[in-house]
């Protein structure tokens, strides 16, 4: 007897759970946003010098501007590339080479354009506002030798939440799961809609960070609040189809993004609505696991009270007393009263496999996600219409994980999506760059795959930690994805030594966590541990034979043996 069953009792997954779930799961719609809104708050425009005063240098020079449109007239001011194809981003003329649009510009070898006097871009850009009104590139001139800081932006966001992971997965299991969730929502709204009004590129980065913070905050604790309410049967399911809301989401912002295409509206468009989720926050039900194994019984009774009358069940509220839920936990409560800390993820044996696996596969996932999904741009596709493909993708490949995760287990399915990602990684490589829609089909079912292989690690990883220090070990464990996400980046400079140098990075971190995913313990209909002992007895290796076990029993219990008085009958007291 555990307090699984007393879910079962108070109704399973009823009402209460349903709209807990579904409450919990719509601000993922935004969540999305908030880790790939780089793609457009700081997409690259098209882009050139500007060129000063053009109709006093042509008028100086007896030529009528009228005579040619706006690109013929950039030759006169701008070198082109070796091909002849496209202008120059960072250099310009010092003196504007009137006779090239006189010439037959085809007769002209490539190479003579660039064999005039040039300079660097001393009047700044002009931008192509085709595709984007307005983002962070064009705002601050990140192009040319500043570009690097485009990526920076990114990175020091991811940074973010990686502090929030290690910072907020331990509050919440000293202080609750809802109250650092209400907290978290309160400060992604604020300040990520301060972030829209920013003056300068240094207080931009500082607020991402400080909103990257808070999205660690709300995604550890949703996930905890959800798995620590839903019954056992049903956490597959419920966790898959959550993360849909997160999927969709990606579809979302490439709508929002597309009808607004200025970054600063985009900003408060991702983040204010934050405000409502924090509102109705109120109305969550704090864990009633963290609060018995707290020494917080009364709180949890009420709780469970609240559920069942929720679910229909008023006549469970006279039934389950205080001493009933005490008792079906009264293993768990004597093992809380202790203190943990991260050590404690890695002190015995088996909590030690399960987080270096973990670390393992986290960093993977995250670091060939981010790979595929943060340059959109390479595709040579519409940036909007390929956020809206990438999300796309995700839907048959989560539901292929939910029929896996459901018949196969989480351990098949965990390392199955990493090694299938890495065949279409590798797969890429041998395609010629001329045949793009053969690369982007490949690179979206990569990316479907590494989405599957969040999808399944969330789950996981909420299903192998206790509650003693679940969001502990979520925090440690996704603090290697936040690294993960801050390296794939980085790692896209790998193809000025060879093109194919990153794509083999990505590929070959995700075969490795998917053999170590092997090595996890497979938690499929099997309970959530609510101790550390738990975890070590479900999956030590080692397990004592039945006649052994029953001598450890007896000497226990002699040991402990007490006599209570109840009803007037003397009662021996077993400790386990």
């Amino acid at each position: 007897m555990g307090f699984a069953d007393l879910l079962n009792e108070v109704g399973g997954f009823g009402r209460f759970q349903l709209i807990h779930v579904t409450l919990l799961s719509i601000p993922g719609l935004l969540m999305a946003s908030q880790n790939l809104l780089n793609n457009f708050t700081a997409g690259m425009p098209g882009h050139h010098c500007t060129i000063p005063n053009r109709t006093s240098i042509a008028s100086s020079h007896n030529f009528s501007l009228s005579e040619v449109d706006d690109r013929q007239l950039l030759r006169a001011f701008i070198p082109m590339d070796a091909n002849g194809i496209e202008f120059l981003k960072c250099t310009r003329y010092v003196k504007a080479q009137w006779h090239l649009l006189k010439s037959n510009i085809s007769a002209i070898r490539p190479t003579n354009f660039t064999d005039f006097e040039t300079e660097m871009c001393l009047d700044g850009w002009t931008y192509d506002k085709t595709e984007f009104l307005s983002t962070i590139v064009s705002e601050w001139d990140l192009v040319c030798t500043l570009r690097p800081l485009k990526q920076m932006s990114q990175t020091i966001y991811m940074g973010g939440v990686l502090s929030g992971a290690i910072i907020f997965g331990g509050l919440s299991d000293r202080f609750g799961r809802k109250a650092l969730l209400i907290w978290s929502y309160f400060q992604l709204a604020t300040l990520g809609t301060c972030t829209a009004f920013s003056p300068s590129y240094v207080t931009y980065c500082v607020l991402r960070f400080m909103t990257g913070m808070a999205v660690s905050g709300v995604i550890l604790n949703a996930v905890s609040l959800k798995v620590e309410w839903i019954p056992t049967k049903t956490r597959t399911l419920v966790g898959t189809l959550s993360s849909f809301f997160f999927t969709f989401g990606q579809m979302v912002l490439a709508g929002i993004a597309y009808s607004l295409r200025d970054w600063r509206k985009l900003q408060i468009a991702v983040c204010a609505p934050f405000f409502i989720f924090f509102l109705y926050s109120w109305w969550y039900s704090e864990s009633a696991r963290w609060l018995v194994l707290n020494r917080r019984s009364d709180e949890a009774l009420k709780h469970l009270h609240r559920v069942a009358k929720i679910n229909g069940k008023p006549e469970k509220i006279e039934k389950i007393t205080l001493e009933v839920l005490e008792s079906h936990m009264h293993k768990e409560i004597q093992s809380s009263k202790g203190t943990y800390t991260a050590y404690d993820l890695i002190r015995t044996v088996v909590m030690r496999r399960i987080s270096l696996c973990l670390m393992i596969v986290w960093f993977s996932t995250s670091f060939a996600y981010y790979g595929l999904a943060m340059d959109l741009q390479k595709f040579g596709v519409n940036i909007y219409l390929m956020q809206i493909i990438f999300g796309m993708v995700d839907f048959p490949a989560k539901l292929m994980a939910l029929g896996s995760l459901t018949f196969l287990g989480r351990r098949v399915t965990q390392g199955t999506c990493l090694l299938m990602s890495a065949v279409m990684i590798f797969a890429n490589i041998f395609v010629p760059t001329d045949m793009q829609s053969v690369r982007t089909t490949l690179a979206c079912l990569g990316k479907g795959f590494t989405s599957a292989s969040f999808t399944c690690v969330y789950l996981f990883t909420g299903e192998l930690y206790p509650t003693v220090i679940r969001q502990t070990g979520m925090g440690f464990v996704s603090t290697m994805a936040r690294i993960g996400s801050m390296a794939a980046p980085a790692v896209l400079i790998l193809d000025e030594v060879m093109p194919a140098l990153p794509s083999i990075v990505y590929g070959g971190a995700a075969v490795v966590a998917g053999i170590i995913a092997f090595f996890l313990p497979e938690t499929l209909n099997i309970p959530l541990p609510d101790t550390i002992g738990d975890v070590e007895e479900k999956w030590t290796k080692k397990k004592p034979n039945a006649e052994k076990q029953c001598e450890k029993e007896m000497e226990a219990f002699q040991k402990n043996e007490g006599v209570h008085e109840d009803d007037g009958k003397t009662i021996g007291l077993k400790v386990l």
